[in-house]
């Protein structure tokens, strides 16, 4: 990365981050990995909650509230690009950088501090599908489906061919599926999985979420299709519970599963 001298007032932003490493694999939401908040409220949640929406709690909601911007925060917008601009030799870089810490962060489950990163990645590139990914894995982890999904949904507007990006997506979709019974949600889920094993034939993830929709549907002997396919792929992507619920309502046509 070609970085500038920093100017001062950059220096002291970056002083408390820790130092740039490369970027840590994303943890996605169709990831066995999850992240946990630990139970507590983000800033971000309290702010839904109504009254007084603060500063610090804008910087933390999704593109920072997507709000009408004070002075003060245009002031800083302002301070903080320049900065920037005097410090990376393109704004997309800065852009890259400053989501790299934000997954860093995400994977530690620090939210609140992952989530500003990533707002300060979209102002820096508002192209960046980082930014927006990371938003959306952010929401689901503070249980906001509707906002996942819109932030996830505007990664895909900019990279739809991510077949990773689209797992995700449709992993969320479902959530609202079994929260809200509506079938739309449903066909959307089926349809974002469908275009991501036409992209991607060996995400293994891919096909346990179809197996999963299908199983929703009822549809159990292609359910275990896509239990098999994901078995060929990678064993260690078979959902236990998934397997055991399927089982019960069609033993393995192949008999593999016993």
């Amino acid at each position: 990365m070609t970085v500038r001298t920093p100017h001062n007032a950059f220096l002291l932003l970056v002083a408390f981050l820790p130092l740039w490493v490369a970027a840590q694999p994303g943890q996605l939401i169709s990831s066995a990995r999850a992240v946990s908040n630990g139970g507590r409220e983000d800033s971000a949640a309290d702010a839904n909650g109504g009254g007084i929406v603060t500063t610090a709690m804008l910087r933390t909601m999704p593109l920072f509230g997507e709000r009408s911007k004070s002075g003060e925060q245009i002031e800083f917008e302002i301070n903080f690009l320049n900065d920037c601009d005097g410090s990376f030799a393109t704004r997309t870089e800065a852009s890259q950088f400053f989501a790299a810490r934000a997954w860093d962060y995400l994977a530690e489950s620090q939210l609140d501090t992952a989530a500003y990163r990533f707002n300060l990645a979209w102002l820096l590139n508002d192209k960046n599908v980082d930014a927006f990914w990371g938003l959306g894995v952010i929401c689901y982890q503070q249980n906001k489906l509707d906002q996942a999904v819109r932030m996830l949904s505007k990664g895909l507007a900019l990279a739809d061919t991510n077949a990773v990006l689209m797992t995700d997506l449709a992993t969320v979709e479902l959530m609202q599926f079994g929260a809200k019974k509506e079938s739309k949600h449903l066909q959307e889920a089926e349809n974002h999985l469908t275009r991501a094993i036409a992209l991607l034939p060996d995400n293994a993830t891919a096909h346990i979420k179809m197996a999963l929709l299908q199983y929703t549907k009822a549809d159990y002997a292609k359910a275990w299709e896509h239990i098999h396919q994901a078995r060929r792929l990678d064993f260690s992507s078979i959902d236990l519970s998934l397997l055991a619920d399927l089982s019960a309502k069609l033993p393995d046509p192949k008999g593999f599963f016993k």
